[in-house]
């Protein structure tokens, strides 16, 4: 299975959104990576055959899938940013709604909507209005609902927002599982999420892909840019303003910053080895990240 994204691009009058980018999807998981206006949700909505592109197409396997209509739309499961749904149904209800519109037979539904419950620790709750719901347990049930064909194309919008840290551990390891042979489009602007489980990393910036690879591969090109440097507590304001400071912790009167600077920082600062939320830091600077 092949999802070519060929110079794919959205203009809204002025306006370029996503500006000619290409790719090949093969089974795996891939981070789609950016800060928020980026362009990450427009270019999955064109992915997803619900936004018309300005020009260029998106091919699977070969098949342009604005022509595929309803066989596109069989293969595909999606968790838009906004996901929306009706406060009055219950958890079990509201999958088996959507189980309907996807034309899922009511015999195979039944069993499938009872295994997403149990998969996304909503089974205790299966019978309660999702209105009783917090934020965690409505994105599960985003989550279970883009889940429930089985697609082979299976595309999320910041599926861990709202959801605590055990939460978004249970579903990074979902997907790792889940993603064997099919093809996984993960989209967050938490970098975290991505490196555990990314097969593959994307990062756009201003409607393009500005990296392109794997964890390792993005991670290493800020080798050498990477410093640990410890300085008195009263002095990390300065640095803060000075350089982009990833992380820093205090060891009594003093802090060790970790900073992200092409030379060395200062004499004592010594290199560090680099991860994705490095390079990440390197491009878009740590206000705008």
């Amino acid at each position: 299975m092949e999802l070519s994204i060929d110079r794919l691009t959205k203009h809204y009058g002025r306006k370029i959104a996503v500006d000619c980018v290409s790719a090949t999807l093969t089974p795996g998981v891939y981070g789609l990576l950016g800060a928020n206006g980026a362009g990450k949700t427009t270019l999955m909505r064109m992915l997803c055959a619900i936004l018309e592109p300005t020009s260029g197409e998106v091919r699977l396997d070969g098949k342009e899938i604005a022509a595929m209509g309803e066989n596109y739309r069989d293969v595909l499961g999606y968790l838009p940013q906004d996901f929306g749904f009706y406060p009055t149904y219950t958890a079990a209800e509201f999958l088996s709604y959507i189980a309907a519109l996807k034309g899922i037979p009511r015999d195979h539904a039944g069993k499938r909507v009872k295994e997403l419950l149990e998969m996304l620790d909503l089974a205790h709750v299966a019978d309660k209005k999702i209105r009783t719901f917090s934020g965690g347990m409505k994105q599960r049930v985003g989550i279970a609902q883009a889940l429930l064909n089985a697609p082979q194309i299976l595309i999320l919008d910041e599926p861990t927002s709202g959801l605590d840290p055990k939460e978004r551990v249970r579903l990074r390891n979902l997907l790792s599982e889940y993603a064997g042979d099919k093809i996984v489009i993960l989209s967050t602007h938490i970098v975290s999420d991505v490196e555990a489980i990314a097969d593959q990393v994307l990062v756009m910036n201003a409607g393009q892909f500005i990296m392109q690879g794997t964890v390792p591969e993005l991670a290493g090109r800020v080798r050498g840019k990477v410093w640990e440097l410890t300085v008195p507590r009263t002095q990390a304001r300065f640095w803060q303003e000075e350089v982009t400071v990833a992380n820093y912790r205090h060891e009594g009167d003093n802090v060790v910053l970790r900073i992200i600077s092409d030379g060395k920082p200062a004499d004592q600062a010594v290199p560090c080895e680099p991860i994705l939320d490095d390079a990440y830091l390197y491009h878009f600077g740590a206000k705008e990240a």
